[in-house]
């Protein structure tokens, strides 16, 4: 598993999962109970995984679609 983003915006997160899934690219949000240790404040980031195999697509569909890291 790489890292494909990380970011403390939950939106990003679910458009670049459902951009990937479009494609065919499985992705794993990880950190997203985080909000119980922080309180709900949003400083702690999320992250995106992506199987190592699918990591230059997945990166590909992100940067065709503007989604950069917040």
């Amino acid at each position: 598993m790489k890292e494909l983003l990380r970011t403390t915006d939950p939106l990003l997160i679910t458009r670049a999962a459902d951009l990937l899934a479009a494609e065919g690219i499985q992705s794993f949000p990880l950190d997203q109970h985080m909000s119980v240790l922080e309180g709900s404040l949003g400083i702690l980031p999320r992250r995106l995984m992506v199987a190592d195999r699918d990591l230059f697509m997945a990166r590909a569909i992100l940067r065709d679609n503007r989604v950069h890291h917040g």
